[in-house]
Parts: structure tokens; C-alpha cells; sequence
């Protein structure tokens, strides 16, 4: 049985050395397992010991890290800077008109294209209040208050 051991050894061995390499978990849940058949060929296990071992440790390093792995692989919404407006009060500098698809605005030194929240026109001159984004155009409401908000 000392192929046994080789094979488990190498089985081992691959499973951590393709984990290295690629950048997703795939196959570190097999390296528990390889460790627990190989220990058992070592003691001089059985072979049906031996692949139960594998199977269980790996089944089990599975359950106990996949929760853990989904949470860490998952991507979390990447922050631009662009979200940083949101909620800023912005100068309205064209008239913007749903209807017609104009309307720009100026926050932080820089022109948006810009629409209003609800579907009424808002004069140029006016202070209005940062939304939302969609796309390339920011969604504003009127400013009840008449001021900056930052």
C-alpha cells in the first residue's frame, strides 16, 4: 500500500497547488481530506478507510467553508466618485425639461446632464438637491430650503 500513500501525497499536493494559482477556491476542500487518507495509508488503513476519510474530510472542509467563501468571493458595489454627490445641492444651469431631455446642473465644479425627480420643470438659477444617479445623468428635486446641503 505504499502507492497509497503517494497517491494521497500527490493528491494533496495538486489540490493546494491549483488553489494557489487560480484566484477562486476550487479545490482547497480536497487538501483536508488528502491529509486524512494519506495519515490512514501511513497507519496502515484499509482502502475502503481510506476513501471514506477522503470523502468525509472533504465533504466536511466543504461545509464548513463554502458559507465563509460565498461571503468573502461575493463583490461588494464599488464606490466612484461620483457617488459623492448624491445628496449635494447642485445650481441648475440649463432649464431642465423632462419633456424635452434638457437640463444640466453644476455641483462641485463640474456640469451633469441632469433630470428632475418629478415631472415639472425646474428654471435655470434655481438650487436643487442631488438624488440619485442613473447612467450618465443625475436625478434631482427641487431644493425646498434654497441652500447647499454640504
Amino acid at each position: 500500500m505504499e502507492f497509497m500513500c503517494f497517491l494521497w501525497l500527490g493528491i494533496t499536493i495538486l489540490a493546494a497547488v491549483v488553489e494557489a494559482i487560480v484566484p477562486a477556491l476550487i479545490s482547497i476542500w480536497f487538501v483536508p481530506g488528502g491529509l486524512l487518507a494519506l495519515i490512514a495509508s501511513l497507519a496502515g488503513g484499509p482502502l475502503w478507510l481510506q476513501i471514506l476519510l477522503f470523502l468525509t474530510g472533504t465533504v466536511a472542509a466543504l461545509f464548513v467553508t463554502r458559507p465563509l467563501a460565498k461571503r468573502l468571493q461575493k463583490p461588494e458595489p464599488a464606490s466612484t466618485n461620483a457617488d459623492r454627490v448624491i445628496g449635494a445641492a447642485a445650481v441648475v444651469t440649463q432649464e431642465i425639461n423632462n419633456l424635452q431631455a434638457t437640463g444640466r446642473v453644476s455641483v462641485m465644479g463640474n456640469s451633469w446632464a441632469a433630470r428632475s425627480q418629478q415631472e415639472k420643470r425646474i428654471p435655470t438659477g434655481e438650487t436643487v438637491k442631488i438624488v440619485r444617479i442613473e447612467g450618465v445623468k443625475l436625478i434631482v428635486a427641487p431644493n425646498t430650503r434654497g441652500e447647499p446641503d454640504k
